[in-house]
């Protein structure tokens, strides 16, 4: 028992720190992606439900077998969690953030909802009984629902840059915006591993202004920083 509970403990403390490095982030999911995820955890369930059916996978090992990957599965995503609010942290305040009820209370809801659906699996709520698959279940919901909670589906534009989903760009990174429409503007910048690219999103018209005294400011304040950066990518591609 002791060992099984370390293992657990380990494979938790594994998948946490993947998920506080962010091995796997929401701007690398595709369609594709999603897809052959869906397929490859269905074979693998099929294939467990064969084997037990032949006799060839004990009950017992199927259930271990879950319990690692629902530990798995819930320290990547409060990892993920901490290292969302720590880069909140890195870029301070709010300057401008698209609230609505769909966009900001809505997700929090069914967040708060997983979480304490989470608990309840885990038997606190019921006083027991405490079991493996039941603890281990619940503390992958509820690290995805705390994962809901730190994770806005609409752009944050904070004091030092803007986080998009789980992505972090610094305004020294924004390099120019363009309206396409009234309400839809595209933002272009520069990744991580310097390239160009961009996200378009949505604001109210009544916003619009206040859009583009921010994006103006920013553009401007960090116009030598921007510069310096585009310099040296010049020079490292001759």
């Amino acid at each position: 028992m002791y060992i099984l509970i370390g293992l657990l403990a380990a494979a938790f403390l594994l998948s946490f720190w993947m998920g506080y490095k962010r091995v796997l982030r929401l701007q690398h999911l595709n369609q594709q992606r999603l897809i052959n995820g869906f397929i490859g955890v269905m074979i693998l369930l099929t294939l467990m439900t064969i084997g037990q059916g032949l006799d060839l996978v004990s009950q017992d090992l199927a259930a271990r077998f879950t319990m690692f990957l629902y530990s798995g599965v819930g320290g990547f995503f409060l990892g993920f969690a901490l290292k969302m609010v720590l880069l909140r942290q890195k870029v301070q305040s709010i300057e401008y953030l698209y609230r609505s009820f769909w966009t900001e209370a809505a997700p929090s809801l069914i967040a708060i909802l997983v979480i304490a659906f989470g608990l309840y699996r885990t038997g606190l709520f019921t006083f027991g009984p405490y079991t493996g698959i039941g603890i281990t279940s619940g503390l992958s919901l509820l690290g995805f629902g705390v994962f809901g909670l730190t994770v806005r589906i609409v752009p944050e534009f904070r004091q030092k840059g803007i986080l998009i989903l789980d992505q972090l760009v610094s305004w020294s990174h924004v390099v120019s915006y363009e309206w396409e429409s009234e309400n839809v503007i595209q933002i272009d910048y520069y990744t991580e591993d310097n390239k160009l690219t961009d996200f378009t999103t949505y604001f109210p018209t009544s916003d619009r202004l206040t859009i583009e005294r921010l994006l103006g400011k920013k553009l401007k304040d960090h116009e030598q920083q921007r510069k310096k950066m585009m310099d040296l990518q010049e020079n490292d591609s001759e």
